[in-house]
């Protein structure tokens, strides 16, 4: 049985190829996975580490949903002091940082970004 994830004293790891099954973060579908493991986490209070060890490549549609949904649920300050990213390539920072930007503005007010998309579409 592989290790999904680990509690210690200090929180909660979870191994992302090892959740998903896979080198590739690429699927919505496979980030939901890590987003679930993250709430239960969060829901009892846990630090969480999500380890990117081994993972080659990573999407927005999968750094969206594993941790780019967590904004709509937690405030900015709590996700900063209760999730901290290792092992992750530079191109995949990059990736994040544009999700959580994207996140943060939207979660904060999600009628804006409707109403810019039906403005460029009239």
């Amino acid at each position: 049985m592989k290790m999904i994830y680990f509690e210690t004293m200090e929180g909660t790891t979870i191994n992302i190829v090892n959740t998903i099954g896979d080198l590739f973060g690429v699927e919505a579908e496979d980030g939901q996975k890590v987003y679930e493991l993250v709430r239960k986490a969060f829901e009892n209070d846990h630090k969480v580490i999500l380890s990117f060890v081994n993972i080659e490549m990573l999407t927005t549609a999968f750094l969206n949903t594993a941790i780019g949904q967590l904004y709509k649920d937690y405030s900015e300050s709590y996700i900063k002091e209760h999730l901290q990213v290792t092992d992750m390539s530079d191109s995949g920072k990059v990736a994040l940082k544009r999700v959580v930007d994207t996140a943060k503005l939207f979660y904060s007010d999600p009628d804006a970004l409707e109403r810019s998309i039906n403005d460029l579409l009239d």
